[in-house]
């Protein structure tokens, strides 16, 4: 029941981080250039980490912890934008 709640919360906290960032990106100029490079090099990070995360013996819930962690993150640093 904890991975199914972890991983519909991410999904949530997700959606609010892609309309923070559809409002940056919209916006245009260095800070949304900045916003996409850094999007893509987080895509990569986060494969790296779930797959050690995997690879040390962790599960699938572990992964979905440490994804809620950035995109809460992310959704911090973006609110303080608007």
């Amino acid at each position: 029941m904890t991975l199914t709640l972890d991983s519909t919360l991410l999904a949530v906290e997700a959606q609010v981080v892609i309309g923070l960032r559809l409002m940056m990106l919209g916006g245009g100029g260095v800070a949304a250039q900045a916003e996409a490079h850094r999007m893509v090099a987080e895509k990569a990070s986060a494969l790296w980490e779930a797959a050690g995360t995997l690879a040390s013996g962790g599960g699938a819930h572990e992964v979905v912890a440490g994804y809620r962690e950035h995109v809460r993150a992310n959704a911090r640093r973006l609110r303080r934008r608007f």
